[in-house]
Parts: structure tokens; sequence; C-alpha cells
């Protein structure tokens, strides 16, 4: 089986949300010497892009999402099994925390997001729903993550969002993590009133914002 079809077998799995196929399409990428990474951006990933076009479109739901997550996880781990950490953090996308901001308890939102990311390869560390800004902080240093995520669903919780972008600016870390927030009550505007880096308002496009955000900030 020649590369471009083991691309393609692995594209399907995802789209198919099939984890037994992406399973067996991963071996057959190691067995045949191919390049981990490039199995991920031109096969895994490709599949996700459909994917996430589906859902924002209304022809794809949260559980197909979580599948087709799932087949994904299944198969780069099988891809990147044989790198070195050190390979492995090259072959991720970037390090991500994501949270519901303190004082607010809906995290489906948050949810979808967090899977998207982890589809595209991003490395997730999610510390749930009504999260002190404090713990936030303390997260992103121990875990040595890219991007700061924050959702707030109410208008009334809006405000932590601000208080984190405070608390970075205050510990005179804010240079190191890219900020991204969002949620109903969230605007463009309000993160850049507050200083906030990127924003979204679906999970497809937060991989995007995020992805383009790092870009510009390694090749600073």
């Amino acid at each position: 089986m020649g590369k471009e079809e083991i691309y393609a077998k692995l594209k399907e799995s995802i789209v198919e949300m099939d984890t037994d196929l992406a399973i067996e399409a991963a071996k057959e990428a190691i067995a045949a010497g191919l390049d981990p990474l490039q199995c991920i951006s031109a096969g895994l990933s490709e599949g996700m892009a459909v994917m996430s076009e589906q859902f924002d479109e209304g022809e794809a739901f949260v559980p197909d999402l979580m599948m087709a997550a799932e087949a994904f996880e299944a198969a780069v781990e099988i891809l990147t099994g044989s790198l070195s950490e050190e390979e492995k953090n090259k072959a991720s996308a970037g390090k991500i925390l994501i949270h519901t901001v303190e004082g607010d308890i809906h995290d489906i939102g948050k949810n979808i997001v967090k899977t998207m990311f982890a589809a595209n390869n991003f490395q997730v560390f999610d510390l749930g729903r009504d999260v002190p800004v404090t713990t936030v902080i303390e997260k992103s240093e121990e875990y040595g993550v890219d991007i700061i995520c924050g959702s707030a669903l109410m208008t009334t919780t809006m405000a932590a969002q601000r208080e984190i972008i405070g608390q970075l600016k205050e510990d005179g870390i804010r240079e190191k993590y890219i900020v991204m927030f969002g949620g109903a009550p969230v605007s463009e505007k309000w993160c850049s009133d507050i200083g906030a880096d990127g924003y979204s308002d679906t999970a497809a496009e937060a991989v995007a914002v995020a992805k383009d955000l790092l870009i510009k900030k390694r090749g600073a």
C-alpha cells in the first residue's frame, strides 16, 4: 500500500469514526516506514477538518466528534509510540490549558472545544469548571502550557477573564502565554478591550485561531 493510500485510510478512519480502522492504518504507516508527523497532518488532521466542517454545518454532533477524537488519539499513540519525549513534544501542536472561569459551572461548550483541540494534536489540560484565577495561573506554570483558554457562559462571570490577564501581568508572566477566551456573552471587542490575544465563537475557529497565534509567537 502506497503512502497516499495510507494517508487516505487514516483520513477515512476519522471521518468514519472508526477506531479499529485508525489503529490498522497507523500500524500500516509504521510498517511502511512513513513519517509519523506527516501521517498526522496529511491523514488524521485532514479527517478531523472534515468532521469539524460537518459539525459547524450541523451534519455531525458532539458524540460524533468524541468518537472521531478517540480514533484520532488511538492512531496518534501508535504513530508516536517509538518517538522520544522530545520528539513527541515536537509532534504536538502545542500545550493548552482549558477551563470554565471562576463562578461559572457551564462546560458543554468548553468540552467541545477541548475535543477539537485534542483532535488537532494539541496536548490539552482540562481544569474543569468554576476554576479560581489563582489555580489557572499556577497550573499554567506547572504544565508549561503555550495557551490559556477560558470560557464564560454568563455575563456575570466574564470579569474573571479580565482578572486572569491582570494576574498574569501582576506576576510578570503575561508575555509567556497566548490567552484566548470564548463563551456565549463573550465578544471579540471584549477580548480586545481586556487585552486577550484571541477570541472565537466556534470550536473549529478556536483551533484555527490558536494555530495562527502560535505560528506568530514562534516566528517572533
